[in-house]
């Protein structure tokens, strides 16, 4: 009876779209400030986040970019 339980377990099956999706951390921009090579979302968060009194939850980062779901 151990191996029923495996049996009957579901395969998440992913969409075409979603298997070439690429996954991005999201950063700061203190990490964007010290980054060598920055890019326009990261220049354009840190110009937003010098401001006084911003408030911001990150950017994706293109150069964090992971693998793509199997």
């Amino acid at each position: 009876m151990a191996g029923k339980g495996k049996a009957n377990a579901k395969k998440n099956h992913l969409s075409q779209l979603d298997r070439n999706q690429f996954n991005m951390k999201i950063v700061t921009s203190d990490v964007c400030e010290v980054c060598k090579q920055q890019c326009k979302r990261g220049i354009a968060y840190m110009d937003k986040m010098s401001g006084q009194g911003a408030i911001g939850f990150g950017v994706p980062c293109v150069l964090t970019r992971g693998k793509a779901y199997k």
